[in-house]
């Protein structure tokens, strides 16, 4: 865990403060990195006293906060314990991301010449019938339902669009995690769109504008750090969907520096923001694939997340006694 490298927190003077018992949770997308988010929210669902208030996610962080969300709704922190774990079995058991790595041997070079139009003319996603099978969208809008703030690119304009709890459907989440290379837009309202990670990853100024919640948790899946130079065409393109997919989420912590150091509202003045980073908890996350569907990796990743999520649950209750 860090603390965004101090800078925010030192200059909201809450570093040392006590812990709030309502947080609000930031999820990045990243594919099959996502099993991380999975252990983080296992665990932090374990705590009685913990609530919580808004969730934004993008991608898989988006299926991961509309599945706790679901859970909640209909069977409280265990109900939502439950779901994920079905979900990411399901996950592992179906390869429902389909990325181009999962595909069977010579689709990969089959899916860089082709649009998705063109080698899944059937427009097939299992993804699409986990969701349907494991969400109850109506259950969303009930009061036992953390807000919910889920990213998505507007094809037409490359810009932002935020769906929140009224407006989530089956279609809003896939095009949360429409990989354009990989899976057809996704058309809501005679738009199109595709990944949310591609404006925001995830959502950070606009959850913490929304939040009642002081303290917002990041759960960062995509690794930011590089060891090597990547000299080969798959690890360049690997590379650069890191950068890529880092971006927003750095864009968007830079904001809030600004907005600390301003101290332009109360709420700044007392905001504390936490990290916790899959690449911090497991060394060669970089060199994994995103696409990475076996259930030894992503149970790695699960226990990756409950560790540094019982870390951090540990440094909030020291700083309560």
């Amino acid at each position: 865990m860090r603390l965004l490298d101090q800078a925010l927190n030192a200059l909201t003077g809450r570093a040392d403060s006590v812990a709030s018992p309502l947080l609000s949770l930031a999820l990045q997308g990243g594919g099959s990195y996502g099993a991380f988010t999975w252990g983080v929210l296992d665990r932090l669902l374990e705590e009685p006293d913990l609530r919580l208030d808004a969730i934004s996610g993008a991608s898989a962080g988006a299926v991961n906060a509309v599945l706790m969300a679901a859970g909640l709704a209909e069977g409280g922190p265990a109900g939502a314990r439950a779901k994920l774990e079905s979900f990411w079995k399901r996950m592992s058991a179906s390869s429902a991301f389909l990325p181009l790595t999962a595909m069977a041997p010579g689709m990969e070079a089959l899916a860089q010449t082709f649009s998705p139009y063109q080698f899944n003319p059937f427009d097939l996603n299992p993804l699409r019938r986990v969701l349907e099978s494991e969400v109850d969208f109506a259950a969303l809008r009930s009061a036992e339902s953390p807000r919910l703030l889920i990213a998505t690119t507007r094809v037409s304009n490359g810009t932002l669009r935020i769906f929140r709890n009224e407006e989530l459907t089956v279609d809003t989440l896939l095009a949360s995690a429409c990989l354009p290379l990989i899976h057809r837009t996704i058309e809501i309202d005679g738009e199109g769109y595709w990944d949310g990670g591609y404006s925001a990853n995830p959502p950070l100024v606009q959850l913490v504008h929304e939040s009642d919640a002081l303290d917002v948790l990041i759960v960062q899946v995509t690794p930011a750090r590089s060891r090597s130079f990547p000299t080969n065409r798959s690890e360049i393109v690997k590379r650069l969907d890191q950068i890529s997919f880092n971006a927003t989420l750095n864009a968007e912590l830079d904001a809030l520096r600004l907005a600390a150091s301003l101290r332009a509202t109360p709420k700044m003045r007392n905001l504390r923001i936490d990290l916790l980073a899959a690449e911090d908890e497991i060394a060669d996350l970089a060199s994994r694939s995103a696409a990475d569907l076996d259930w030894r990796f992503l149970t790695k990743l699960r226990d990756a997340g409950r560790g540094a999520t019982e870390s951090w649950l540990a440094e909030r209750a020291q700083a309560a006694a």
